[in-house]
């Protein structure tokens, strides 16, 4: 099951296979409460600011996650006016007005440089949206998603688009990540999926711009913005686990939090499954990936090479 098992939940991927980008949106039942913790020191990121506890506006229309580096913020333009024409946003005196958080991953060496998400395919991903179960790996935002960059180029594989659910209770909890690190991938039982069987201890020996992961956490659980951070914080504890290393200072890695229903559950149980959820649906991105652009997945690493 994936992130569209929690109720409402829609999910759309607009794909580049020649530039090798794309976008992903998530589009959450109104209304909803939403949240995001960014821990990456390098992030591109639109309308986070107004998903801070005490902001005013709670309900988002949708999330984008995308390629192209701060290029790709473009995206959200096509979403913005898709939302707007179906007469979906927040209310104005001048009409409805799209709350659509966003953040990129960097994914321009790997393909065309000058391919980059533009309006035109933010509103096809958002257009795509349906509650079925997602479509995985090199697709959407996840097209261009490389990992394991940190012990060199020979090492790196292809990331991608990964996805996981739980029940906790009468309630369900959902991930959707972009799993694009610059890390070594591990499973959360700490099976290396990427040959490294440690973190590397001194400086990167190979590219470092190939990174920022970015999850999106959804749940049927009635929560507020203060409940919502902190399930924001056990995503990036499972990113911690199965990422290493991750929150480096060349990451923009990013968790996405909504509550889109009513539904009471124990809030210690719910941060549970988010750690859970969100390190199944990292295992998923990068064993769901395909060879692309010249980047060989992790099943096409060579038997006994030593990452």
């Amino acid at each position: 099951m994936t992130l569209t098992a929690v109720d409402g939940v829609r999910v759309g991927h607009s794909t580049d296979l020649a530039g090798v980008t794309g976008v992903t949106v998530v589009v959450p039942p109104t209304p909803n409460v939403t949240a995001v913790e960014i821990r990456g020191a390098a992030p591109g990121s639109r309308e986070t600011a107004l998903l801070a506890t005490g902001m005013r506006i709670e309900t988002v229309q949708a999330i984008v996650l995308t390629g192209g580096s701060a290029f790709g913020l473009a995206s959200v333009d096509g979403v913005v006016a898709a939302l707007e024409a179906d007469g979906r946003g927040h209310e104005t005196l001048a009409g409805v007005v799209p709350i659509v958080p966003a953040a990129v991953i960097f994914d321009l060496w790997l393909g065309d440089s000058s391919a980059r998400p533009d309006a035109e395919a933010g509103e096809e991903a958002y257009r795509s949206a349906s509650g079925a179960p997602v479509e995985l790996g090199s697709v959407g935002a996840g097209t261009g998603a490389a990992v394991a960059g940190w012990r060199g180029p020979s090492h790196v594989r292809k990331g991608g688009i990964g996805s996981a659910s739980v029940r906790v209770g009468d309630a369900t909890v959902g991930a959707l990540v972009v799993v694009n690190a610059v890390g070594d991938v591990f499973t959360l039982e700490g099976v290396p999926l990427t040959g490294g069987d440690h973190v590397p201890t001194g400086p990167p020996v190979g590219p470092i711009e190939e990174n920022t992961t970015l999850v999106v956490v959804a749940t049927d659980a009635g929560l507020d913005r203060a409940d919502l951070t902190r399930l924001c914080v056990q995503g990036h504890d499972a990113m911690a686990a199965c990422l290493r290393p991750s929150h480096t200072r060349y990451d923009g890695d990013a968790v996405f939090a909504v509550s889109c229903g009513a539904v009471e559950a124990d809030r210690d149980a719910l941060g549970a499954a988010v750690f859970e959820v969100v390190g199944r649906a990292i295992e998923v991105g990068v064993a769901a990936a395909t060879s692309l652009g010249g980047l060989p997945c992790v099943e096409a690493l060579p038997s006994g090479e030593d990452v």
